[in-house]
């Protein structure tokens, strides 16, 4: 992939901006359920997991500036609960426009999907928009490394098991065109391997 001059320098000085925040400041800053206006799904109807796994996908709909994610993640939760008649929110986070990350589904419970594959032991992410016909900007791509790198320090996740939904499917382009070719050429898990050895060397 050929990253425009611009781009590459917006990267470069976002990923700057991101280092000075630990790991657990990233975790911290996660916004939790009850802030956006969700509810708890019922524990007593989850499946549980052990996180092996760190696994991308987008919203597949157009996401415009201006739109409430607050507003868009209470719709999705009812939506997933009463027309799909899921747990809850299929993903584990969601990433907005600004590169703000939200919590979806509890983490412990194994998300759901709409394709043949078993995501038990994936940590779901999803990037708000359609990335067959738009960009991801930088502050998603930005998020989507500080967000990767602080499941595969909690959940010792190895960087081959950072993937998408695709690459698991058949029945999916999902994330995007845009946003795959970050996972297809090593972007991420080589933004997350750098993220993984500063935060190492912080500890010493």
């Amino acid at each position: 992939m050929t990253i425009r001059p611009a781009l590459a320098l917006s990267l470069l000085l976002a990923a700057t901006a991101a280092f000075a925040q630990t790991l657990p400041e990233v975790e911290r800053s996660i916004v939790p359920v009850a802030a956006w206006g969700g509810t708890p799904a019922d524990p007593a109807l989850a499946h549980r997991q052990t996180i092996t796994h760190i696994t991308l996908h987008h919203q597949g709909e157009p996401f415009r500036p201006g739109t409430d994610p607050r507003q868009y993640l209470r719709k999705l939760q009812t939506w997933s609960r009463n027309t799909k008649h899921w747990l809850d929110i299929p993903y584990h986070y969601i990433i907005d426009l600004d590169g703000n990350i939200y919590e979806g589904r509890k983490i412990d419970y194994a998300g759901d999907t709409n394709t043949e594959y078993d995501p038990t032991g994936h940590a779901l992410i999803e990037v708000v928009g359609n990335f067959e016909e738009v960009e991801p900007n930088r502050q998603q791509l930005d998020a989507v490394v500080r967000l990767m790198a602080m499941l595969a320090h909690k959940y010792d996740v190895p960087l081959d098991n950072i993937a998408s939904h695709r690459d698991f499917s058949t029945q999916t382009v999902c994330p995007g065109a845009n946003l795959y070719r970050y996972v297809q050429d090593g972007y991420f898990r080589h933004k997350v391997a750098l993220r993984l050895a500063q935060e190492q060397s912080r500890t010493r």
